[in-house]
């Protein structure tokens, strides 16, 4: 199995960012060819997804909708204050896997990948592996 990291920064709590071509970029500069591209975020307030990369109105909802599915809240228990964080971070996931095609992500037509933050503004990594 081959690996690397990838650095995301976002700029503000609820904020999904479009990674397809940080993710693309380093398919290619490793030459993965042929095989499963697992992502995984090793943050327990922050998840990746794939969903349409279009229209950037669908994101904006998926980070409004987040924010009104799991608001912020004095009466969570945690004393950090950011459960909703977490409880999104579990929703969303912390893993997916693309295929990777004669060196190519096997997207769909409509297809993006986003690390979704929860929890910022802050710096991140996202870690891709390759067998």
């Amino acid at each position: 199995m081959e690996s690397t990291e990838l650095n995301v920064s976002t700029d503000r709590r609820t904020r999904f960012v479009p990674v397809t071509g940080q993710v693309a970029a380093a398919v290619a500069k490793n030459q993965w060819r042929d095989g499963v591209l697992t992502l995984f975020v090793p943050h327990t307030t922050a998840a990746v997804t794939i969903n349409e990369n279009a229209d950037p109105d669908v994101v904006r909802d998926m980070e409004s909708f987040s924010d009104q599915l799991i608001p912020q809240s004095r009466h969570f228990r945690h004393a950090e204050g950011n459960s909703d964080a977490h409880i999104k971070a579990s929703f969303y996931g912390s893993s997916l896997q693309v295929i990777v095609r004669n060196g190519k992500m096997w997207l769909g037509t409509w297809q993006g990948i986003y690390f979704c933050e929860f929890d910022g503004p802050r710096e991140r990594r996202l870690f891709l592996a390759f067998s």
